[in-house]
């Protein structure tokens, strides 16, 4: 199994997202969400060329503001899609506008995004895919699984003698919580 830490540890494009957000838990929604879209960006292109347009793409998509991206039009989708700070793939943006609606519909359902992921916790990575698949827009298996990875839901993000690995253990990501089998047996 090749590890994120393999490359990553000092590279000057996957080095501070190794080392200080890929596999930490996380429960801001604008983080949340920015990391959601992300994925969804990266899909048959490579991760370092999204970390390369993430500035970009946080001015494209407002900071990843749920709200203001929930509400964009056509005027936005255009101003988007002619971009070259960002992805430009029209069902990738339409999957980022439509997952901004549904993550505003969680407020009311469920508290908002982190106590909906919270609430379906734990599951292995192919029942999380099925419910993504549910909710979101352009959220198939290896989306599904690297932002959960990424989030703290699922294990996988680091070798355990990584320093990262360390500084999230001490956080007690939610894939700690459940015992150890679960994910590899049930998976």
């Amino acid at each position: 199994m090749a590890w994120y830490c393999d490359y990553a540890i000092g590279d000057p494009v996957h080095g501070s997202y190794h080392d200080m957000e890929y596999g930490f838990p996380e429960t801001d929604e604008t983080r949340l969400f920015e990391r959601l879209v992300l994925e969804i960006m990266q899909a048959g292109l490579n991760w370092g060329l999204v970390l390369k347009k993430r500035d970009g793409m946080n001015a494209a998509f407002d900071g990843f503001d749920v709200d203001a991206v929930a509400s964009y039009g056509d005027a936005d989708i255009a101003r988007l899609l002619d971009d070259q700070n960002i992805v430009r793939n029209r069902l990738k943006v339409h999957a980022a506008i439509h997952n901004a609606q549904v993550i505003q519909g969680m407020r009311d359902s469920h508290g908002g995004f982190a106590a909906w992921l919270a609430a379906h916790h734990p599951k292995t990575k192919p029942d999380w895919v099925k419910l993504f698949k549910k909710t979101f827009k352009f959220t198939g298996g290896e989306i599904t699984g690297e932002f959960l990875m990424s989030i703290g839901y699922l294990p996988g993000t680091h070798r355990q003698d990584c320093d990262a690995f360390k500084a999230i253990a001490e956080q007690q990501p939610p894939w700690m919580d459940v015992d150890e089998g679960f994910y590899t047996v049930s998976a």
